[in-house]
């Protein structure tokens, strides 16, 4: 038969390889029963298993989505000093006007 074969690659995580929540988790998490929220989430976990708790401060106005063409060594820079690169990307750009 040559008829074509479907991948065999998988996305698909073994449940059993999840971490063990923490008492913060299940502190700051929300819980419904039945589809009704009992008690709403207080937090959400960032990297690392972190809780983040909130938004950071929106300091009186939202930051606005755009989309940005960058050259793709400033990018690897960026990111290279890990998770945060989009606001030291603000950062630098504040800087280089003046703000």
């Amino acid at each position: 038969m040559t008829g074509s074969k479907r991948a065999t690659d998988s996305d698909w995580i073994d449940p059993d390889d999840a971490p063990e929540w923490t008492d913060e988790m299940f502190d700051t998490a929300q819980f419904s029963i039945g589809g009704k929220v009992i008690r709403e989430a207080t937090g959400t976990i960032g990297p690392g298993d972190v809780v983040v708790r909130g938004r950071p401060p929106s300091r009186g106005r939202a930051k606005s989505q755009v989309t940005l063409r960058l050259d793709p060594d400033i990018l690897e820079r960026f990111r290279a000093d890990g998770p945060g690169w989009q606001g030291r990307i603000n950062a630098a750009l504040r800087k280089a006007v003046g703000l």
